[in-house]
């Protein structure tokens, strides 16, 4: 199988973690969606990021809906989230909130470099939407006392949060202050470290206007 998108995007970049942490070998194509939209349409219409295609040619599109079939793929006893309860519900619901923060984090740097007079009710809007995810998250990564959410063994939560944070202090510095988010800021320190983080990143590359 092969997985189409580039590092810089924190959702391909969360999909290829968890496909090394899951040890799944697969081919990376490392498409973008503004200069290689063409190559892309064939598997996924939308033209966006990730796209993971399948042995069979079967084409998965959008992170949540990839990660859902490899856990099904490794097992439940391997699967990075739980299979059900209020402790799945938790982890769907720090993803969720990574998940729009990764999206408003996105628009406003589209916003920034394909503008030419940004539209300052959409940045108002975006920062503080930024903003107040970002308060949440730290909110509750302070709670979780032990190194991840699912206790010593990482999970989608964690790693969806690395991801979104890494972008985020690299798009929009000016809203990411370790000592304002000390507890996220641990958390990615963490994450980042491990091999599967190190060996899957690209610096921030964004479109040109």
């Amino acid at each position: 199988m092969f997985l189409i998108g580039q590092y810089d995007s924190p959702f391909v970049r969360r999909v290829a973690i968890a496909l090394r942490l899951y040890g799944l070998a697969f081919e990376h194509r490392p498409w973008s969606t503004f200069g290689d939209a063409d190559k892309i349409a064939p598997y996924n219409p939308l033209r966006r990021v990730p796209t993971l295609v399948l042995d069979g040619g079967e084409a998965l599109i959008e992170s949540t809906i990839i990660l859902d079939y490899l856990d099904e793929l490794v097992g439940e006893a391997k699967a990075m989230l739980p299979r059900s309860g209020a402790e799945r519900r938790r982890h769907l619901r720090i993803c969720a909130l990574a998940s729009g923060l990764g999206d408003k984090a996105v628009s406003l740097l589209y916003e920034r470099v394909l503008r030419k007079e940004q539209l300052a009710l959409w940045v108002e809007r975006c920062s503080a939407q930024i903003a107040d995810v970002l308060k949440v998250l730290e909110a509750e990564r302070a709670k979780v006392t032990t190194p991840y959410w699912l206790g010593d063994r990482i999970g989608h939560a964690d790693i969806a949060v690395a991801c979104v944070v890494r972008f985020t202090r690299e798009a929009h510095p000016q809203l990411f202050d370790a000592a304002r988010y000390p507890a996220l800021a641990r958390h990615s320190e963490r994450c980042e470290a491990l091999a599967e983080f190190t060996e899957i990143v690209q610096p921030l590359a964004p479109p040109k206007g």
